[in-house]
């Protein structure tokens, strides 16, 4: 199995506890490697996920929720949100992991993990969630080409 894929399995897990629990994201994690073992760069990897995750929470939720109709974060299974968030996580702030991945991870992981309709439920948030990134990006890049431009004669 893939260190990464590995580490996503982890914060899977981590990041479902706590949802459930509502503990404190350092105890989780360690609880974790304390009855679980892992290569260390599925550790490192899973530990960024999970505490990047939980660190962005409110804003990662807000972008969830604006996409997802007739979906509130709430009503949507444990597991899925989960995956969702991780996945959101990843596409915001992990620029080295092309997003086509993330997305394809994200999609495995809801069929393996989720119910039946889990995979394309996440797959249909997640599309539209990464083109309103990508409509954000444009946006920014287009108003900065501007901004650099109007000091020009």
């Amino acid at each position: 199995m893939r260190q990464r894929r590995k580490a996503r399995e982890v914060a899977l897990q981590v990041l479902y506890e706590l949802d459930v629990l509502k503990a404190d994201v350092r105890e989780a994690v360690d609880l974790y490697w304390e009855n679980f073992d892992a290569p260390e760069e599925a550790r490192l990897f899973s530990c960024l996920l999970i505490e990047g995750t939980w660190r962005n929470i409110n804003e990662i939720d807000s972008l969830i929720g604006s996409c997802s109709e007739n979906w509130s974060i709430g009503r949507m299974s444990k597991v899925d949100r989960s995956i969702l968030r991780m996945a959101v996580f990843e596409l915001l702030y992990c620029r080295d992991i092309p997003p086509k991945v993330t997305l394809n991870e994200a999609i495995d992981l809801g069929k393996v993990y989720g119910s039946e309709n889990s995979g394309s439920f996440i797959n249909g948030i997640l599309d539209a969630l990464y083109g309103k990134l990508r409509q954000r990006e444009q946006e920014e890049m287009e108003n900065s080409l501007d901004m650099a431009g109007q000091g020009k004669p």
